[in-house]
């Protein structure tokens, strides 16, 4: 099982941007966490970060035919890309969101995710553990598909 986890703008800051809402720990960190939950559960994972909207879209669409999930943080184009849920579909791969902070919370023009709605599950306010709770939740879900088409 091979997931592809696409971070977007700013998450490579983390630790430097706004750590009271993103948290004290770097990038670095957050892959290095990302890593091992894969590796606990004996998938296979590839990390990119962008802070460019058609590189994100690139990569997505790269993922077609080679990977058997997505993790997605669409970061800032969460709320603005109708490209990123354009490519999402497109894909027709599943794909988990997350996000680091708790979105619900926040200002009001982040209360619509455009990728969230091509996406079969949101991880909201959970930190670094909303990563692990995707890939734990897309394994179980492929899974679960293998088995029944099997």
């Amino acid at each position: 099982m091979k997931l592809l986890v696409i971070n977007g703008p700013n998450i490579n800051f983390l630790g430097v941007r706004e750590p009271d809402i993103y948290g004290k720990q770097n990038y670095e960190a957050l892959l290095t966490f990302i890593q091992r939950a894969a590796e606990a559960e004996g998938v296979e994972v590839e990390c990119y970060q962008s802070n460019h909207e058609g590189d994100i879209v690139d990569k997505i669409q790269s993922a077609y035919g080679k990977f058997d999930g997505i993790v997605i943080n669409p970061a800032a184009y969460t709320h603005t890309s109708v490209a990123i849920l354009d490519a999402l579909k497109a894909v027709a791969i599943p794909a988990v969101e997350v996000h680091i902070s708790k979105v619900s919370e926040r200002e009001d023009f982040r209360q619509i995710s455009y990728a969230g709605m091509a996406c079969v599950k949101t991880y909201a306010g959970l930190g670094f553990e909303g990563y692990r709770q995707a890939i734990l939740y897309l394994k179980a879900l492929l899974q679960d598909t293998c088995e029944a088409a099997g």
